[in-house]
């Protein structure tokens, strides 16, 4: 006889995610002025997705590849591709590399890079189990840090008041946390706040986690597309490594190649010595196995090509230029609306900011009324991509945010 009680009763309904739930709110709405300025990817001026000019090179390469097949990759990932990506965040010239310090595993784009590194410290790190992530933060750093059993901490970033980094409460925390703990650090284009530290602050956050013998974890999403410039938005990486840190990067190609769904993404380590290097790659294919066994091929490949291809490289690098500039205008745009409209407050924060993320300070209630009277799509914390801006949208989304502030 069947027992009548479920083995599933006493789970709870989780929450849906935010994210994807105002998507699904933003396609639902018929509303012909609504605009989303929630969702995390680029769109072009007509608020298309862009699909980048060097990226469908690459593809019809491969369409055109006779050899091609469909066999599994290594466990780690193609020696081609992982090489390629550690070279783009450490540097041509870094001496963790020509050191052969250096080992790189293919993972499933940023999420798949972080739970990846997280797994692997929660079996072999044994300085701390406290995990620190901004406050605030991107909502998978607590997740999957705790998933794998470390107790997450928050350190202060943001400071609502000046609409930018409280720098010294993050070094305070970082003094007063347990020796060795893990902090999670943004290298460029911090989500969600579009606030990045100085190479002054980030030389001061890197002396205070030496004294402590913390250990950085680098999440790094939008080197090139913050500012451009891959080297610049590589510097706090680079930077750390030659002060002799020992590091994690956990690299994604979804923003900076548009390759969202194909999952691209790459995991750096940065050892003491070559004979650690090795030891802890196995330990990581070991890893690897037991969880996906090894990644998936198209979007690496894409990747693959467009790094190890001078030509095609140059060119990836003009398309990031494109999809930088087109939001650094949308800053400029709403900045200069907003300040000709006499929004109350300072706006200078949208511009000062960088990426695809800016916290504009509005609050809770303001983005329930942007949301229900003008159809505007954002999170409750007042954070918009600006990549959901455009020259078609951006006067009816100024005068909006005028309204809610001024009345609400």
């Amino acid at each position: 006889m069947t027992n009548d009680i479920s083995v599933f009763n006493t789970v709870p309904q989780a929450p849906p995610d935010v994210i994807f739930s105002l998507t699904a709110g933003y396609k639902a709405d018929t509303d012909p002025n609504k605009v989303n300025v929630g969702v995390g990817a680029f769109r072009t001026d007509d608020l298309k997705p862009y699909v980048l000019p060097v990226v469908k090179k690459a593809d019809t390469i491969l369409f055109n590849n006779a050899d091609l097949d469909h066999e599994y990759l290594p466990i780690a990932g193609t020696p081609s591709y992982t090489k390629a990506a550690a070279r783009l965040i450490l540097g041509e010239n870094s001496p963790a590399i020509h050191e052969n310090r250096v080992a790189a595993v293919q993972t499933i784009s940023g999420t798949g890079s972080i739970h990846t590194g997280a797994t692997f410290l929660s079996q072999f790190y044994k300085k701390s189990k406290k995990c620190y992530i901004s406050k605030p933060t991107w909502a998978n750093h607590r997740n999957v840090f705790a998933l794998v059993g470390f107790e997450v901490e928050e350190y202060p970033y943001w400071n609502g008041e000046k609409r930018g980094l409280d720098y010294e409460a993050m070094l305070n925390t970082m003094r007063e946390a347990p020796e060795g703990s893990i902090f999670i650090l943004h290298a460029c284009a911090h989500n969600p706040t579009g606030v990045d530290p100085t190479r002054e602050q980030w030389q001061g956050i890197a002396e205070v986690m030496s004294e402590k013998h913390h250990f950085p974890f680098f999440d790094c999403a939008y080197q090139g597309f913050a500012s451009g410039d891959l080297d610049n938005d590589a510097w706090a990486v680079r930077y750390f490594v030659e002060q002799g840190f020992e590091l994690f990067v956990a690299q994604s190609f979804a923003k900076n190649f548009g390759l969202y769904g194909e999952r691209a993404g790459n995991l750096t380590i940065v050892t003491k010595s070559s004979e650690e290097t090795k030891r802890v790659f196995s330990q990581m294919e070991k890893l690897q196995r037991s969880e996906i066994s090894n990644p998936p091929a198209y979007g690496s490949r894409i990747v693959d090509i467009v790094l190890n291809d001078p030509a095609l490289y140059a060119e990836w690098k003009e398309n990031l230029k494109y999809m930088s500039n087109r939001i650094i205008e949308m800053r400029k745009a709403l900045f200069e609306r907003l300040t000709a409209l006499g929004t109350p407050g300072t706006w200078n924060h949208i511009t000062d900011q960088i990426g695809m993320f800016s916290f504009t300070g509005l609050t809770a209630s303001q983005v329930k009324v942007l949301k229900e009277k003008y159809h505007i799509y954002m999170t409750d914390n007042g954070r918009i991509s600006m990549a959901g801006l455009s020259t078609k949208n951006i006067d009816y989304f100024a005068k909006a945010v005028d309204d809610v502030v001024r009345n609400v």
